[in-house]
C-alpha cells in the first residue's frame, strides 16, 4: 500500500530521512472464507455463493493466529470472499483484538445492517474497508448484483453512525475511471475516513478481465487528479487519508508531481520514498487463503509457499529455499527489462510481479502496467511488454 497522504505531509512538515526498515513481521491478509454473495469482475479469489470445502476450522484459525503472533506480525486484515458469511467471524475477530493485532475487516458491505454494525463496533476493529467501484449501476455491474451499491453504502453509513473507522476501496479500470471524482466526493460527503484507489492486478477474474485495465494515459490523469484532491484535503485540515495500491509507480509519479509544484522540497520527498522502498510482496505483506495455503500476497493464489496445517506460518514465511520467495526477498530484487534499468527502482521496487508473470511467464520481468515514460525514468527507448486481453488458458504465457 502506498500511503499518499503520509508522503504529502512530508512536503508540509519534513521528517528526518532514515534507513529502509522492514516490519518485524508481515501484514497478514487472511481470506478466512471463500464464499461470497457477489460475483465481482476483478475478484482474485474467484469467489462464488457456494460453500468451498476444506476451510480452516475455528480452532485451526486460533492456532494459526498464535503462530502469526509468534512471527511478530502486527496486523491482521480479515477478508474473504465475504468474511461476514463465516459464522465465527466475530469470535475470530475478538481473539485477534485480544491478542493485540491491529485488526481490520475487509467486506463488500452489503450484509452490514444495524445489528451487524453494532457487533462490528463492539468488537473494536481498527478499520473496516468496503468496496465501491463506481456509483449506482456501475458498481452493480462490477459486483454482479443489482442493488449492491445501495446496500454497500448503507453498510458504510451504519458503521459510521457507530464511530467505526471506515474506508472506501475503488478498483480503477477503463469502465469506471470517469467516476473517480464522484467517488471521492462521496467519501467526503459521507465522512469516510480513508479513500483507497487500487489498480487492477491480473489475478483470478481480474486476469480474465485484464483487457479492461486502465490505459497508461487514463492512469496518469487519474493519479494527477487524486494527488491534487489529496493535497487540497490536507491543506483544508481534513482528517482523511488517501492511499493507493498495486502499482508502485504511483510513488515515482508523486515525485514528478511534487517536482513541478514544490521543487525545493522534491529531493526530500524522493529520499523519503526511497526509504519506503516500494513493492513489499513476500516481505511486508503476506496472505493466507481459506484452506491455509500461504502466498506472497493476495494476488498469488496460484502459487502456494506451504500450508499452515503442516508448518508454522513463521517457518513458511522465512523459507527462502522457494525461488519466488528468494527473489522477492532479495535486496535489491533482480528484475529484468525497463523495471530493472529504471532510475527510480529504489523508490518503486520493481512494481507488481504478478502482472509481469501473466504477460511474460517470468515473475521478475518488467511490469506492463507501469505508466511512466522511458525518458522520465531514464531508460533507453525499447519495445514495451504490454497487456494483452485474455484469450483463454492455452494462450497464456505461463500455465497457472
Amino acid at each position: 500500500m502506498f500511503r499518499l497522504t503520509q508522503f504529502l505531509r512530508e512536503l508540509r512538515a519534513p521528517t528526518p530521512v532514515g534507513p529502509h526498515r522492514d516490519l518485524p513481521g508481515p501484514v497478514v491478509i487472511w481470506n478466512l472464507v471463500r464464499r461470497c454473495n457477489l460475483k465481482c469482475k476483478h475478484c482474485y479469489s474467484i469467489s462464488a455463493d457456494v460453500d468451498f470445502p476444506g476451510e480452516l476450522s475455528t480452532q485451526e484459525v486460533f492456532r494459526v493466529m498464535d503462530d502469526i503472533k509468534a512471527a511478530r506480525s502486527p496486523v491482521l486484515i480479515l477478508s474473504g470472499g465475504e468474511p461476514l458469511l463465516r459464522p465465527d467471524i466475530f469470535e475470530i475477530s475478538k481473539r485477534a483484538v485480544d491478542l493485540g493485532f491491529y485488526t481490520a475487516l475487509s467486506s463488500n458491505g452489503t450484509l452490514i445492517d444495524a445489528d451487524i454494525a453494532g457487533r462490528i463496533a463492539d468488537i473494536g476493529y481498527d478499520y473496516v474497508g468496503v468496496s465501491l467501484d463506481g456509483l449506482g449501476a456501475t458498481h452493480d455491474r462490477f459486483r454482479g448484483r443489482d442493488g449492491a451499491f445501495v446496500a454497500a453504502l448503507a453498510g458504510l453509513r451504519e458503521c459510521g453512525r457507530r464511530g467505526v473507522k471506515t474506508g472506501l476501496r475503488f478498483t480503477m479500470t477503463q469502465d469506471n475511471h470517469h467516476q473517480l471524482p464522484d467517488l471521492i466526493d462521496l467519501a467526503v460527503a459521507e465522512g469516510i475516513d480513508k479513500f483507497y484507489l487500487s489498480h487492477l492486478v491480473y489475478a483470478g477474474r481480474g486476469n480474465k478481465n485484464r483487457g479492461d485495465d486502465a490505459t497508461w494515459n487514463i492512469t496518469r490523469n487519474a493519479m494527477t487528479m487524486l494527488f491534487d484532491r489529496a493535497w487540497k484535503a490536507l491543506e483544508r485540515g481534513e482528517d482523511r487519508e488517501f492511499v493507493t495500491g498495486n502499482n508502485d509507480a504511483d510513488a515515482v509519479f508523486l515525485y514528478f508531481w511534487a517536482r513541478e509544484r514544490f521543487p525545493d522540497k522534491a529531493d526530500h520527498l524522493r529520499a523519503k520514498l526511497a526509504q519506503w522502498g516500494g513493492n513489499a510482496s513476500g516481505v511486508n505483506v503476506a496472505n493466507i487463503d481459506n484452506v491455509g495455503d500461504v502466498h506472497p500476497d493476495t494476488m498469488w493464489w496460484h502459487y502456494s509457499l506451504g500450508n499452515v496445517r503442516k508448518r508454522p506460518f513463521g517457518e513458511i514465511w522465512a523459507d527462502t529455499a522457494d525461488p519466488i520467495m528468494a527473489g522477492l526477498k532479495a535486496r535489491p530484487r533482480r528484475i529484468s527489462g525497463r523495471c530493472g534499468a529504471c532510475s527510480y527502482f529504489d523508490v518503486c521496487g520493481g512494481n507488481t510481479r504478478v502482472r509481469a508473470l501473466r504477460m511474460t511467464g517470468d515473475a521478475f520481468a518488467e511490469d506492463p502496467a507501469c505508466y511512466l515514460g522511458d525518458a522520465e525514468i531514464g531508460v533507453a527507448p525499447a519495445p514495451r511488454v504490454e497487456t494483452a486481453p485474455y484469450r483463454g488458458y492455452r494462450h497464456e504465457a505461463v500455465a497457472l
